[in-house]
């Protein structure tokens, strides 16, 4: 398990400023790098790689590792609808759709990992 760099306490307030509208570059920065790190513990594995610049990259889900170059399945999103799928405040799908996120590979669908906190839900974009 990838060891946290983030405590609980400073990603979690810093996703609470984020849903209360905070966009000051060290709070995006924290709450997407929080995020990526849950998404990591929640879904260990090397077969996907996440990319939300310039703020983080992880790599998540069980499946084949790939050891060199471009993995085979990335998705890549910006930081607010990184944020806005985390926090269940947009769908996958809705992201997807809107082209704000861009997923190669037959493993890149983030769908039954998502929200990974519902509690920000309301009030979303």
């Amino acid at each position: 398990m990838a060891r946290r760099r983030i405590e609980w306490a400073d990603g979690d307030a810093a996703l609470s400023r984020w849903a209360e509208g905070a966009t000051d570059r060290t709070t995006v920065a924290t709450a997407v790098r929080y995020a990526l790190e849950e998404l990591t513990a929640r879904a260990p594995g090397n077969s996907v790689e996440v990319r939300v610049p310039p703020y983080g990259v992880a790599q998540c889900v069980a499946g084949p590792r790939h050891t060199r170059g471009t993995p085979p399945n990335v998705i890549e999103t910006d930081a607010p609808t990184f944020l806005a799928l985390v926090t269940g405040r947009s769908t996958w799908e809705r992201a997807r759709d809107a082209g704000s996120v861009a997923a190669s590979g037959t493993r890149a669908d983030l769908t039954d990992l998502l929200p990974l906190w519902s509690r920000f839900a309301t009030g979303g974009a």
